[in-house]
């Protein structure tokens, strides 16, 4: 086989016969290049590829399986979205050497960034031996109204791999394609509604009848507190007594302490946050900062691929902090090159926040800040997630190099998924002191005020003691 450069773009002089659609080779190679090429030119819109791995289910096991511009590469990077400089091609490379065994196919898809694929002239997917350069297969694609394109798939036979042409288009776009597979998605407002309806939120579950809370125990009254609608201030003062009788059966009354909250955007989390639970848990932790924090403020981040800073939680400006920053990431929104339609000011862009957990950046994140602003008090961090830990050894290494900082970390799981390395730390050695907690709920709605802030502040005061102890604490 014979290649020459031109204008750019790696173009082939002999090439395989086309395979027609459904069509299948065995692939030889251990590392391809999935090459998607059209003719680029005056009207024709951009084309993206991407990449969805999927169980023998067909499924993602959770939305790290999905390769595309705004997350260019597998956690394992065995899949990676290397693009092209030139015009009229992009470009996947697999490493088929370097699959996971629960990995049984890899499908390769498109989009069209600004158009459908019937405006798209000469679409084609040729795969390439990475090491040779030999063409390995090639299928040309029509299409007509589609915005998203599966081009074809890899997929294991017996001990080896195969290449099947599929050209199966999708005409709402790359969010619709990766749904079929599992993807979590936010769906983008429509060019008929340029502003943005909020979905219908249920109220936060009412306060259970846990028994009285003893009015002995004093509730700091915190600014801004007066302004509050009315039932939102009385679940508050309720609460903060709630937390001030915890504090009291942990050894730890009238303990203050920076509070910080770090919420989890990733795209499982779609659920939790369009049913109000996230909503719900805000609230609640408004309570712990109005009774804990000197100030009675939370310092907010929100994380997925990057972690992002949040305005500070006032707790006179909750019901509208809550309106504008509980957000999940916004996978749906393709057009990168857009804005977001009606994203407010002061709103976090969710499309830099992405998709996937990355919970050792946002770790690191927050210890920056905290190293960068001293507090006489100790910091507590109320971290809210559900699962999907994979960066195991980058989270570790964080929370150790964190054991000396005057910070405890109080993890709280929302569901059944794996929590990975956050699990273990109870019971991991080789720390001066134990500076991480944790705990999961299956539903932490359906947990009452009472249960959730005995939970949350048990393990804290033995941090404090401890911390005191061996001189990290003042």
């Amino acid at each position: 086989m014979v290649f020459f450069r031109h204008c750019g773009r790696l173009a082939d002089v002999t090439s395989t016969p086309p395979l027609g659609k459904g069509a299948n080779v065995p692939v030889a190679a251990t590392a391809v290049r999935a090459v998607l090429t059209w003719d680029a030119g005056p009207g024709v819109p951009d084309v993206d590829a991407s990449a969805l791995l999927l169980t023998g289910a067909g499924r993602v096991r959770s939305d790290a399986d999905f390769v595309f511009y705004n997350q260019p590469e597998h956690p394992t990077g065995a899949v990676r979205q290397v693009g092209s400089a030139a015009s009229g091609e992009d470009v996947i490379d697999v490493d088929l050497g370097r699959i996971e065994p629960a990995v049984e196919r890899v499908v390769l898809g498109a989009s069209a960034d600004g158009g459908t694929f019937g405006q798209v002239p000469g679409l084609r997917l040729r795969l390439v031996d990475r090491a040779t350069e030999a063409e390995l297969a090639r299928f040309d694609m029509t299409a007509t109204s589609e915005t998203a394109f599966l081009g074809g798939e890899l997929y294991r036979r017996g001990d080896g791999w195969k290449f099947r042409a599929v050209g199966q288009g999708y005409a709402s776009g790359l969010a619709g394609l990766a749904q079929d597979f599992g993807i979590s998605v936010d769906e983008e407002p429509s060019a008929a509604t340029p502003t943005p309806v909020p979905l219908p939120v249920p109220p936060p579950p009412p306060l259970p009848p846990s028994g009285p809370v003893p009015s002995t125990l004093p509730a700091r009254l915190t600014k801004g507190e007066e302004n509050l609608p009315v039932d939102m201030r009385k679940r508050l003062s309720l609460r903060k007594q709630q937390v001030a009788v915890s504090l009291r059966k942990h050894g730890a009354e009238g303990v203050v302490a920076r509070v910080v909250l770090v919420l989890d955007a990733s795209g499982s989390m779609a659920a939790l946050y369009s049913r109000g639970t996230v909503r719900g848990v805000v609230e609640r932790m408004a309570a712990v900062a109005a009774q804990v924090d000197d100030d009675g403020e939370m310092q907010a981040w929100t994380f997925a691929s990057q972690p992002a800073r949040l305005p500070d939680l006032t707790v006179g400006d909750l019901p509208g902090w809550l309106e504008l920053h509980v957000r999940v990431g916004q996978i749906s929104l393709f057009g990168r090159k857009k804005p977001p339609k009606g994203q407010r000011p002061g709103q976090v862009d969710m499309r830099v926040v992405g998709i996937q957990n990355e919970e050792q950046k946002v770790i690191a994140e927050v210890r920056d800040f905290v190293r960068a602003n001293p507090a006489q008090a100790p910091t507590l961090v109320l971290f809210f997630s559900d699962g999907g830990v994979y960066r195991n050894a980058e989270i570790e290494k964080e929370l150790r190099e964190a054991v000396e900082e005057p910070v405890f970390w109080q993890f709280v799981g929302l569901g059944r998924a794996n929590f990975g390395v956050l699990e273990k730390f109870d019971t991991m050695p080789g720390r001066r002191v134990d500076n991480v907690g944790f705990f999961a709920v299956d539903d932490i709605d359906k947990v009452s005020d009472e249960e959730l802030y005995d939970r949350l502040l048990q393990e804290f005061p033995s941090w404090l003691k401890a911390a005191r102890s061996a001189g990290i604490l003042r």
